[in-house]
Parts: structure tokens; C-alpha cells; sequence
């Protein structure tokens, strides 16, 4: 998918319908993507959610009428999409600065919102290290859970690292780490693609399983909450991500579908990809990211 010429397609659409009840899953039905797939391009190639995205230029234009008009503030709430004037009063002062009373003073300054246009900007300077890989079936024994489409690049959400955290608490992680011997005690963060329509994705902290793998129980494995993560033989595009947090996992992400995907003649392929957490890495390596890819 050419996804600088979809986002801007999904843009004309959030604009041409701002007023009704859209959202990013509408968007993603006309560029004919799944949601979560769609949301994750957009957020990282414009810095924002879908949804926030409609959001501002509601907020945007609400305090251009509530400046240019003398309608109730109240009737403006309801026609921008707040079911109450409390939730508006909120939505406007944390966007705009000043609650909306006061927005018709002659000194109020109000926050200007405009659509967002996608251009590709060439940048001379930096360096982006990748390698293409052509990989294997490959099967995963793993604790997976179910997380919202909208999770993807919000920096307010911490759900992911929460059950990262979570499963190194409750020593989830050993349980599956000490199928392999020393040394090859890699951890995977598997994220599943999703289907049209679905809210949902799988993301699975897991391990390899090959020859190197202990022999284990599926059954007692599955009864303590694993399970097997099967992923196709594919094409991936690997980077690494360097830094000391996962703040460089979505800086990666964001030069995939800004610099690369532009340039490289591949598009992004609806499979698993995944993050490796190695036991061993080099100085400065916080994680891989294996991005599955197809040549145009």
C-alpha cells in the first residue's frame, strides 16, 4: 500500500465528514486497511492518532465559531460531538488553552488547528542500517493478550510495558526463558496483524522454539496461560533500535513508513512482527524489529 497517498486519502475524507460521527476505523474502511494497521501508519506518520486528529480540528473549529458567532456555547458543544457541556468545557480548555466562556473575550487567544497535509520531505544526513531477511516458519511458545487498536503510538498508554513489567513480577517470563540454554535466552515481542473490522491485536512475550528448546508440556504450558505462536515464512526488513527505552522502537517504526517504504520499493505485509530482546545484545541495542515486507 502507498501509504503517504492513503493517509492523505483519509484525511480528505476526516475532513469532508468532520462533523458527523467518524472515527479512525471509518478511515481505515476507505483506504481499505485494517483499523489497527491503518492507525498505526497514521499515527506514526503524522505524529498523532487518527482520533486525536478529528478531535483538534473539531476543538479547532468550535472556537472559531464560538469567537465569529453568537450561538450558544452549549448548542456549539452538542454540534461538535459532547454529550454534555462539562465534557466540552474540558475537551476546549485543555486544547485551546482558556475555558470557552471566556473565548469571546477581546484578549483570549485561541489555538488554530489546520488539516494536516502529507508531503515527503528529503532529508539528507542520517543513516537508517537495515538488512532483508528472508526468514523460515518459525513457532514461539508464548504468554499473549488481547490490546486496543488505539494503544499503538500513545504515549499517554503504557499497557504493553505494564505486562512486560507484569509477566518479569510474577517471573512469567523465566517460566519460558529457561526452555532455552544459556546464551540463547532471546525474548520476542510478538505483535499479531488483525482483520478488517477487528478493535483488537495479540502482542506475546515469548521464546523460540527450535532444536534448542527444551522439550515442555503443551498442556501444562497452555493450562498456566502459554501458548504456541506460529508465524509464516516471509520477507522481513530488519533495524536495529538504539537507545535505553522503548522511545526508539516507535522512532523506527515512524523512518519505516516515512523513509523507507518511500524509497525502497516494498510495502508492509498483514503477518506477525516482532521485537527481539537479546540475552546477549550489543552496547546500545535496546531490541531488533522485524518488520514482514513484499516487493511492490
Amino acid at each position: 500500500m502507498e501509504w503517504i497517498a492513503a493517509i492523505q486519502q483519509a484525511i480528505t475524507y476526516m475532513e469532508e465528514h468532520i462533523m458527523e460521527e467518524i472515527n479512525y476505523e471509518d478511515a481505515a474502511k476507505q483506504v481499505h486497511t485494517s483499523s489497527y494497521e491503518f492507525h498505526r501508519a497514521f499515527s506514526f506518520l503524522t505524529g498523532m492518532t487518527a482520533n486525536a486528529y478529528i478531535r483538534k480540528r473539531r476543538l479547532s473549529l468550535a472556537g472559531r465559531e464560538i469567537v465569529e458567532t453568537n450561538a450558544k456555547i452549549t448548542d456549539i458543544a452538542l454540534k461538535y460531538g459532547y454529550e454534555t457541556p462539562e465534557s466540552f468545557t474540558k475537551a476546549f480548555t485543555r486544547f485551546h488553552g482558556i475555558a470557552p466562556k471566556f473565548a469571546r473575550e477581546e484578549s483570549a487567544k485561541l489555538l488554530l488547528f489546520n488539516p494536516l497535509v502529507i508531503k515527503i520531505i528529503v532529508e539528507g544526513g542520517k543513516s537508517m542500517d537495515y538488512r532483508i531477511v528472508q526468514t523460515k516458519e518459525l513457532k514461539f511458545i508464548a504468554l499473549a493478550r488481547s490490546f486496543r487498536n488505539e494503544i499503538i503510538n500513545d504515549e499517554e498508554n503504557h499497557d504493553i510495558p505494564d505486562f512486560w513489567e507484569e509477566c518479569h513480577d510474577k517471573n512469567l517470563v523465566e517460566a519460558i526463558r529457561n526452555l532455552r540454554p544459556e546464551g540463547k535466552r532471546d525474548l520476542y515481542g510478538l505483535c499479531s496483524p488483525t482483520k478488517q473490522g477487528e478493535g483488537t491485536f495479540e502482542y506475546g512475550i515469548g521464546v523460540l522454539i527450535d532444536g534448542a528448546t527444551s522439550e515442555f508440556d503443551i498442556v501444562e504450558m497452555e493450562k498456566a496461560g502459554y501458548s504456541i505462536w506460529d508465524v509464516k515464512p516471509g520477507t522481513y526488513v530488519v533495524f536495529d533500535c538504539i537507545g535505553e527505552d522503548g522511545d526508539c522502537i516507535g522512532d523506527t517504526w515512524s523512518r519505516f513508513y516515512k523513509e523507507f517504504l518511500p524509497q525502497m520499493g516494498y510495502e508492509s505485509e498483514a503477518e506477525t512482527d516482532y521485537e527481539i530482546y537479546f540475552e546477549k545484545g550489543r552496547s546500545g541495542l535496546f531490541c531488533e524489529l522485524w518488520i514482514p515486507v513484499r516487493k511492490k
